[in-house]
């Protein structure tokens, strides 16, 4: 019984932490600031994120893009 609590937990830990966003990760970009040539694809989501620069205190941030062809 003991087993079943922890692997459910586990399971409950694993399932969350798909909806929490990582460090850096936006939504959608804020106003001012600039899009960046550098894209990639996130290997623990798998989605295309474009970086975003903030010119106020150069701090970068990752925006989910559009797949080409959705």
């Amino acid at each position: 019984m003991p087993l079943l609590i922890v692997l459910a937990i586990l399971v409950l830990l694993v399932v969350s932490s798909l909806f929490i966003p990582r460090h850096g990760e936006s939504p959608r970009p804020e106003q001012g600031w600039n899009p960046t040539e550098e894209v990639f694809r996130d290997p623990s989501s798998k989605r295309l994120m474009r970086v975003w620069v903030d010119p106020e205190n150069h701090s970068r941030h990752y925006v989910p893009e559009d797949e080409p062809g959705s």
